[in-house]
């Protein structure tokens, strides 16, 4: 008989010293999979459906709000940075970096407990989980990264389409957001994976109930370009591997993934034709699979 996925409902704990919100899919006594979120991105970025899929292959899924995003802590004294100014060279002061960002997963595994995760995440996400599987190779069981990247400049940088993207203005109320949120996903999904349209709506209109917050996405940006390349510390990585990559992916260039790959001994890269800065359901088949493939190794 079929039974369905126990679901646990958004809760906040102390990590790292801030508040982090998370929600789980499966069963605390299974291997737990972090899911690490891209750049503005709240937990609900992850689709419930490839959490419950990722969940009957045996994992305790847990997703979360990044600091200042979401539900977790703002850091709203620090300012607000200007990342166009790090875009052309100049030196910014960023508020925390990368590996904060980390520090911030690894408390919220020492929250709930865990010894040791697989640690995935998308854009940023895959940024943060290299970092955590870096500095704290002891706790991570596999890493997943997917449409990202070493940190090296000259590897992978944004199309001029995906910078105008990245740092257009915030949406200015709902309508605003739906529009914003489908015409990124015009953008980005890739020549091989149409829009949903009606499903964008529905994120969007999520996503801006739960609150959105450009301050904490100007702050994350500022991070990440201060952060430097993890290029040359990828290659003491024993940990294994999965990189994943669209091939059209105008956000983060496809260089960014088989560089992360090239870098990482014995990693596994899995490109995919037609994608571009994107997961969308027709992938999540194949994605899982090999997911739970690398979660063996």
């Amino acid at each position: 008989m079929y039974e369905p996925i126990p679901y646990q409902s958004p809760n906040i704990v102390k990590a790292n010293g801030i508040e982090i919100c998370y929600d789980a899919f499966g069963y605390p006594r299974h291997p737990a999979l972090l899911m690490v979120a891209g750049l503005g991105m709240q937990l609900i970025g992850w689709d419930e459906e490839i959490c419950r899929m990722l969940a009957e292959r045996g994992f305790w899924v847990i997703r979360y709000d990044n600091r200042d995003v979401g539900q977790s802590t703002k850091f709203e004294d620090a300012g607000t940075p200007n990342p166009m100014n790090a875009f052309a060279g100049k030196a910014v002061a960023a508020p925390y970096l990368l590996s904060d960002m980390a520090a911030d997963a690894i408390g919220l595994l020492d929250a709930l407990h865990v010894e040791k995760a697989h640690i995935l995440g998308a854009s940023m996400g895959g940024m943060i989980a290299q970092t955590v599987a870096i500095h704290y190779a002891e706790r991570v069981r596999s890493l997943t990264s997917i449409m990202s990247t070493t940190g090296n400049i000259d590897v992978s940088t944004p199309t001029s389409e995906g910078l105008a993207l990245l740092t257009s203005p915030p949406a200015k109320d709902l309508e605003d957001a739906i529009e914003k949120e489908i015409a990124w996903k015009k953008a980005t999904n890739g020549s091989a994976y149409p829009v949903d349209e009606a499903r964008a709506r529905e994120r969007a209109k999520a996503i801006w109930e739960r609150g959105i917050y450009p301050d904490g996405v100007a702050r994350q940006l500022t991070a990440i370009l201060a952060s430097g390349s993890r290029q040359e510390a990828l290659k003491t990585l024993s940990t294994p591997t999965l990189v994943i990559h669209g091939q059209e992916d105008i956000i983060v260039p496809v260089a960014g993934g088989i560089a992360t790959a090239e870098a990482i001994p014995n990693a596994k890269l899995m490109l995919i034709y037609g994608l571009g800065h994107a997961l969308p359901p027709e992938t999540w088949p194949e994605v899982v699979d090999a997911i739970a493939d690398i979660a063996k190794d």
